[in-house]
């Protein structure tokens, strides 16, 4: 019995010596596994948001006449915005607006306004630009962008009016369209705010707009033209061009519309597509709103008076 003693002390010792490095060794094995924990959180954390997402329940459907009422509302709401909307190119008769307009494919509104005076100081009539040289006219036309391009529809147009048209600008859209350069959204411009006649301007604000508001989901021009148009009276159709295109430039903005400084939030689906904070918002407003120069160089005196400000001519410091 005594001599069977040590080797029971020896036996109790052993696995002593030998479980203290398993021990340390476990432990620096557990490390990474928090970690590997700690990475693994987000993704759960992910996982439950795209659970939630999927488990919301969709949006009543709006019933057609309840869109009427909507779409009506906004446009009567921007209506009160912007009272003194206008087409934002610079014209003094139904030529010059048809040349601007088609000079303002793919630029701004200002950059054609910057241009034109010296265009029209050369080539007041059709007969004057159907006559011009052609490098004269892209040089002149060069800031505008795509200006070899545009100075052949323009000088194409000014021949069809010259020769099919005595010299005069049609005031019929089926006419209008047959010239060089001049398409549907050109035609409205020109019929609505050179002779009076309604239309409705699909440009890349409008599409925006209105697909954003959901008045309509087609992407197409004329479909959006046809879509929107029935839900308003043929008279409103200019003035309803106006308040949109003037709302996406000044707030509803592509990549970073104001909501929070957005008067019609309220009665939009796409409300906290852009900054909601109203402080920020308001430092994304363009033109007037923001506090800047409008577009045009000798804008209507209405919208002098709201407190517009004149755009600067081309090369002003």
């Amino acid at each position: 019995m005594k001599k069977a003693a040590p080797a029971k002390k020896a036996a109790a010792e052993k696995p002593t010596k030998r479980t203290a490095p398993a021990k340390k060794a476990a432990s620096k094995k557990t490390v990474p596994a928090k970690k590997a924990a700690k990475k693994a959180a987000p993704a759960k954390a992910a996982k439950k948001v795209v659970e939630k997402a999927v488990v919301k329940p969709p949006a009543p459907q709006e019933s057609p006449a309840a869109l009427v009422r909507r779409a009506r509302r906004i446009n009567r709401e921007l209506a009160e915005v912007y009272p003194y909307a206008h087409p934002e190119l610079d014209f003094e008769n139904p030529f010059e607006l048809l040349v601007a307009t088609v000079l303002s494919a793919q630029t701004t509104d200002l950059r054609v306004n910057q241009t034109t005076p010296a265009l029209f100081a050369k080539y007041p009539t059709p007969e004057d630009l159907a006559a011009a040289n052609p490098e004269e006219v892209e040089e002149i036309l060069r800031p505008c962008g795509f200006f070899r391009a545009k100075t052949k529809s323009v000088i194409g147009l000014s021949k069809a009016l010259a020769e099919d048209f005595g010299g005069e600008v049609p005031g019929k859209l089926e006419e209008l369209v047959k010239l060089p350069g001049v398409g549907r959204k050109t035609a409205f411009v020109v019929l609505g705010n050179a002779f009076g006649r309604p239309g409705i301007t699909v440009d890349t604000h409008f599409q925006r707009l209105v697909r954003r508001w959901q008045w309509t989901d087609e992407t197409d021009p004329d479909k959006i033209e046809a879509a929107v148009g029935a839900l308003f009276p043929k008279s409103e159709w200019t003035d309803l061009s106006h308040h949109v295109v003037w709302h996406g430039r000044r707030i509803c903005h592509a990549r970073k519309p104001a909501c929070g400084a957005c008067p019609i939030a309220p009665l939009c689906p796409a409300y906290g597509e852009g900054e909601t904070d109203p402080e920020k918002a308001k430092k994304l407003l363009k033109y007037e709103k923001g506090g800047f120069p409008g577009q045009r160089l000798k804008p209507p005196q209405a919208y002098l008076d709201a407190g517009g400000k004149p755009a600067p001519p081309l090369g002003a410091a």
